[in-house]
């Protein structure tokens, strides 16, 4: 679990420099340049990521509450949204009119679907701390920003094809879940 704990709060606190410490950022970059910064970055998320996945894999899980019933049923309904809100980050759509940050509301929305779905140890680390991070992370940013101006409705097709884009990922991930995370998401 220590490799996932750190995994998490290495993701966190690499995450929370652009928006909470912008003079630590400009004080990084003044130093060594814009593109070793970027660098280092990136290769801190790429070292986060990989401390969450051998992290997840090595830890034993320990049961912390029992789900409800219902869980597993309702992370299959909420991750095509979460996939759809995190995409929607980057593509031309309507939800930004109604979501500042969609792809920050994906990852508490694939949170939730999986804490609804498993109540171990590591998942409360995993989904429960990227969700934490991933609102207060919206809270950071709303307060740095402050103002938004929400973007122009694009085209409906815009939409229909994030949507469909969506729907394929999601039910790729549902196959390949055994894979990368070891679990069925499918489970009896």
């Amino acid at each position: 679990m220590v490799m996932l704990s750190a995994g998490v709060l290495l993701w966190a606190l690499v995450h929370f420099i652009p928006g909470r410490g912008r003079s630590l950022r400009q004080k990084i970059v003044s130093t060594i340049g814009e593109k070793p910064y970027k660098g280092i970055f990136s290769l801190c998320l790429v070292a986060a990521l990989g401390l969450i996945v051998f992290g997840w894999r090595s830890a034993v899980p320990q049961t912390v509450y029992l789900p409800p019933s219902w869980g597993g049923a309702a992370a299959i309904v909420l991750m095509p949204l979460a996939i759809y809100l995190f995409g929607a980050s980057n593509a031309r759509t309507r939800v930004k009119r109604l979501i500042r940050h969609p792809q920050l509301t994906g990852i508490v929305t694939w949170s939730c679907a999986h804490l609804l779905a498993n109540g171990d140890s590591r998942s409360l680390l995993l989904f429960g701390g990227m969700g934490l991070w991933a609102l207060l992370e919206i809270v950071i940013i709303n307060r740095r920003d402050r103002d938004w101006i929400p973007p122009q409705a694009p085209p409906l097709l815009a939409e229909i094809r994030l949507i469909a884009i969506s729907l394929v990922v999601f039910l790729a991930l549902l196959f390949l879940h055994p894979y990368f995370a070891g679990v069925a998401a499918l489970r009896n």
